[in-house]
């Protein structure tokens, strides 16, 4: 795929497992919700999993699934307190600030569009500060709908206006990407290391980044070419060197 930015007026980007690493959250709502869980109602932290698990599952691709509130009734638990108790494995991927400020440099529009809660976005830009790199950000809790459901990207339409023929969009989930796809967004680029502790994997049906690195082209030219996955090398072995 030959991507050129000339073409290309806004940028919409998911935040977790996207721009940040999802490691937190994996740790968060699959080990210390759990461990918590067992212990305030003494049983075991298996036991604990195999019962939030389905719970979890229950409320996937539904506001639900990310809701704070919604989670600390149903479990009787502080979950913004117990995201707290581990925000220290808050983290952005690399290459996203360089990515941002090359968006900033060539006056690309760019939106946060996320389906994180509130209180898990205001600590999460509390803590990355990344904030001031966007032009706006919405919660899909603002407007009522997740992006798993195609009717979502007309709404976000009517708060941030954007030709979707010009318009990319940055994301780790297939389904997302698939019902921007329906409503006819052109540039849809599928993020395949949402997870530090995890290998890359790439997408079926969309290109394929590890890293945002791969969209900033050479000093000079508004094109790059995205190469498939498996021909990319690891540009922190680069770093490390």
């Amino acid at each position: 795929m030959i991507l050129d930015w000339n073409e290309i007026d806004t940028v919409l980007l998911d935040m977790d497992g996207t721009l940040l690493d999802r490691h937190f959250d994996d740790h968060f709502w699959l080990e210390h919700v759990p461990k918590t869980f067992a212990k305030k109602h003494a049983i075991t932290i298996a036991e604990a999993k195999e019962r939030l698990y389905r719970l979890f599952r229950s409320q996937e691709n539904t506001l639900n699934w990310t809701d704070l509130d919604y989670w600390s009734s149903r479990l009787d638990l502080d979950i913004p307190l117990l995201k707290r108790e581990v925000d220290h494995l808050i983290a952005v991927h690399p290459f996203v600030v360089e990515f941002l400020c090359f968006l900033q440099h060539h006056d690309k529009a760019v939106h946060l569009v996320t389906n994180a809660h509130g209180k898990t976005l205001n600590l999460k830009l509390r803590t990355t500060r990344l904030g001031p790199y966007f032009d706006g950000i919405v919660s899909a809790h603002d407007l009522g709908l997740p992006k798993e459901d195609p009717a979502f990207w007309g709404q976000l339409q009517k708060k941030i206006p954007f030709t979707p023929q010009r318009t990319l969009l940055g994301e780790d989930s297939e389904t997302n990407l698939a019902t921007a796809a329906l409503f006819g967004i052109r540039y849809l680029i599928y993020v395949g290391r949402s997870s530090s502790k995890e290998p890359a994997h790439k997408s079926r049906r969309f290109h394929s980044i590890d890293f945002f690195s791969r969209l900033i082209p050479h000093a000079g030219t508004p094109t790059i070419e995205i190469p498939p996955m498996k021909t990319l090398h690891d540009p922190l072995q680069d770093k490390r060197s």
